[in-house]
């Protein structure tokens, strides 16, 4: 029996995919959450014994996303493997969910058959990849620093300059520096659209 945590924001997703899995004999929904943060308060308040083998979460998420979930498991809890589904085929996603030790990366668009293949083959130590998503992955890379992501990010939030500085301990200067060069990478007009190029790409 493959044991399954569901973390998705719409309910009615949620509610359809878990309905879905739940036909299969071979794997249990163990529990939901809307949030990545409400899956790891949860996960965190269960016993070694109760915690899941997979975790089946979708990546754009109020409170904390698929891949800083992502993140957070592998650090405390390196035997529960990750599954991302997502209707975004972006290849700044990828890249940064297999850094995150995510096993398997599939389209919510992908047949029921697939996603339960999937998860089976994950459960037994295989990495699953959309190919379509695998082939967009090797054609784009991400050029911004983590630091120039970070600053990029603050600014698609609509923090001033000084905001973003305070917030990562650095100095206004150094903060505009960072947003320049990202706005140049990504031959951007401005921050703003310089977030909006990143987003799309899945850098953000």
């Amino acid at each position: 029996m493959i044991k399954v945590y569901l973390v998705e924001d719409q309910a009615l997703v949620r509610d359809a995919i878990a309905a879905l899995l739940s036909l299969d004999f071979n794997i249990e929904v163990i529990g939901q959450a809307s949030n990545g943060q409400d899956a790891l308060t949860a996960i965190n308040m269960l016993d070694s014994n109760s915690l899941p083998d997979i975790i089946l979460t979708d990546i754009e998420m109020p409170s904390m996303n698929g891949i800083e979930l992502s993140e957070q498991i592998a650090s405390k809890y390196p035997a529960i493997k990750i599954v991302i589904m997502t209707t975004f085929s972006r290849a700044g996603y990828i890249r940064r969910s297999l850094s995150a030790g995510v096993k398997g990366f599939i389209l919510k668009e992908a047949p029921s058959d697939e996603l339960i293949s999937a998860l089976k083959k994950v459960m037994h130590g295989q990495k699953v990849i959309d190919p379509e998503l695998a082939i967009n992955a090797l054609d784009d890379t991400d050029p911004l620093t983590d630091k120039e992501r970070k600053a990029l990010q603050l600014a698609s939030e609509g923090l001033k300059t000084a905001d973003i500085a305070a917030r990562l301990y650095l100095s206004e200067g150094t903060v505009r520096n960072y947003l320049s060069d990202a706005i140049a990478k990504l031959n951007a007009i401005n921050r703003v659209d310089a977030a909006r190029i990143a987003k799309q790409k899945g850098w953000l």
